[in-house]
């Protein structure tokens, strides 16, 4: 039985956790957290054995750092020496938004610069299977390992590997994105509130209607900019709204948040 160990089970650790202890048979899961709370909900909802950080540093082959990044040299501080005298192999990874794999080798002193790392961006939909989960790996990392990361986050979502210099940039939009999307689910359903709709209808109809268009482009291929232009019939009320979008540079401020968020990132690891 292979052990993989979540240490802090936040919004997203615990989710994560709660997904890979799926994997019956397979896997066993534990977690850690400072709040045991969080653990004991694990325990008695999905099967995932309460433990200490230190517990998972000495047993576990693939170690989930769960962690903001500002908490990321604490948690080093706390394990490091557990896994210097490990002996059988192990692998960390990271879900610290902007901490490279570099950085993230270099805050757990005594270990090797070769220690394997992998650095991963999950987003919120995780918690219903949708995540949308990026990563990438470090040199030490072997194609096993990878595999095994893989196989234990399946039941997540999709996991896409990128190259590490685009993890960022693809953090913008599938790690932010989600605030972005909301953002405008809000809007919608205060302007058809607006209209004389009731709130339950309103968000109704539009989160059917954004799942729909999702599940249009995705199954389409064809590029979204035709996709609203088959919308918008001449003089009718499509376009009309749109005109209104443009006048207001929704567009341009869409474009400037996702540039914001990019930029926030790659500052984090500084």
């Amino acid at each position: 039985m292979k052990l993989a160990g979540f240490i802090g089970c936040g919004n997203i650790g615990g989710v994560l956790a709660a997904a890979a202890s799926t994997r019956v048979g397979e896997w066993e899961i534990m977690a850690a957290d400072h709040h045991p709370e969080k653990t004991e909900h694990l325990w008695k909802e999905y099967g995932v054995i309460p433990a200490t950080a230190q517990e998972i540093a000495e047993k576990c082959a693939l170690i989930f750092l769960c962690v903001k990044p500002q908490s990321m040299e604490k948690t080093a501080e706390e394990i490091s020496k557990t896994l210097v005298i490990r002996d059988k192999p192990f692998t960390l990874v990271s879900v610290a938004a902007g901490m490279s794999t570099a950085t993230i080798s270099q805050l757990f002193t005594g270990l090797p610069d070769a220690c394997p790392v992998i650095r991963m961006m999950p987003n919120t939909p995780v918690a219903v299977g949708e995540g949308t989960i990026l990563y990438c790996t470090g040199n030490a990392v072997e194609e096993e390992t990878e595999n095994d990361f893989l196989s234990l986050l399946q039941p997540a979502g999709s996991v896409i590997r990128l190259e590490e210099s685009a993890i960022d940039a693809g953090s913008a939009v599938t790690g932010c994105g989600p605030a972005f999307v909301c953002l405008f689910l809000e809007a919608v359903i205060d302007g058809a509130v607006q209209c004389g709709l009731s709130r339950a209808q309103a968000e109704q109809f539009i989160l059917k209607t954004m799942l729909g268009t999702a599940q249009l482009a995705l199954k389409t291929g064809r590029d979204p900019a035709l996709l609203r232009g088959a919308v918008c019939s001449p003089a009718g009320s499509t376009i009309a709204g749109v005109a209104e979008l443009e006048k207001h540079a929704v567009r341009f401020a869409i474009m400037e948040a996702v540039r914001a968020a990019f930029e926030r990132t790659k500052e984090l690891d500084k």
